[in-house]
């Protein structure tokens, strides 16, 4: 029987402060971006709101519904998400799979040398000229194909793979099996917390990234969210006011910001709860096998 002595109960109290700290301090700021979007423009500007919404408005986010450049870019952002991700877990599957053969040779150098990428960045500008010599300005192939694989998820889907046990390749290698017949018959439906786990990495990445297509996208119809975002906070460039005939007197650009923030991330809301399950198993056999 365990004895638990009151110096453990202050020690779990302190713990438990510490992480109820932790967490209101992580979730304050997005609380506070979603009750000031409901909130007035006055009570915003005023600091009136703190924890609750103070005059329920909804005409930040009737305003942005009505902008036509938000939902082009909302499409974007979708687009580069989907199509971006399902690029990243090809190649990140496929190099995996090969890596986790101990048959292969040169499996030591290859894992080695994409390894290096980890420590050492061509920088900025050497992308950019790189970028800029293969035609990738202002084509939609440059965001799907940057970052198109993450060393890191290489060797997490690689420990996944080396998990499986070897008979059960060597029985469908018998049975007269390829080995893209083995990857998708046996390899992938037993890695499914993995591919969860990595998709939604990718997928994340992909959202809320904004730095390259800023760089690279110089066409407004093919700029995602982000971008816009970054416009609105950082520029206030005004790209409102002419074409949504938006009236400053009922709502502010602050309250704009917040609602277009809200609706940019309800989509990771509304994902995380379905694959949550998936995305801790994943991280923690990450943690044992890798």
């Amino acid at each position: 029987m365990v004895v638990v002595t009151k110096k453990d109960h202050v020690i779990n109290a302190v713990v438990y402060l510490i992480l109820a700290i932790v967490v209101i301090i992580s979730i304050y700021p997005v609380w506070y971006i979603t009750v000031a979007s409901f909130s007035s423009s006055d009570a915003v500007s005023t600091g009136k709101v703190v924890f609750w919404v103070k005059d329920f408005s909804l005409e930040a986010y009737k305003n942005v519904i009505n902008t036509k450049n938000i939902w082009i870019s909302y499409g974007n952002t979708v687009f580069y998400s989907v199509f971006g991700t399902l690029v990243n877990m090809i190649l990140t599957v496929l190099g995996a799979y090969a890596l986790s053969k101990k048959w292969l040779k040169g499996r030591r150098f290859f894992t080695i040398f994409i390894m290096v990428s980890m420590w050492f960045s061509p920088g900025m500008m050497a992308s950019y000229i790189n970028y800029r010599d293969l035609g990738m300005i202002n084509n939609r192939w440059a965001i799907l194909l940057i970052g198109a694989v993450s060393t890191y998820n290489v060797i997490l889907m690689r420990s996944f793979f080396e998990s499986i046990p070897d008979a059960m390749e060597e029985s469908a290698l018998i049975d007269g099996a390829t080995d893209f017949k083995i990857l998708f018959k046996i390899y992938l439906p037993l890695s499914k917390a993995a591919l969860m786990t990595i998709s939604l990495y990718y997928f994340v990445g992909h959202w809320n990234s904004y730095f390259w297509p800023m760089v690279l996208l110089q066409d407004e119809t093919k700029i995602p969210l982000q971008v816009v975002l970054k416009k609105l906070v950082v520029q206030m460039n005004g790209m409102y006011s002419e074409k949504a005939n938006m009236d400053y007197t009922v709502v502010s650009r602050e309250t704009v910001v917040y609602a277009t923030m809200v609706i940019a991330v309800a989509p990771m809301l509304f994902i995380y709860p379905f694959v949550q399950k998936f995305f801790v198993k994943g991280v923690m056999l990450g943690a044992v096998k890798g």
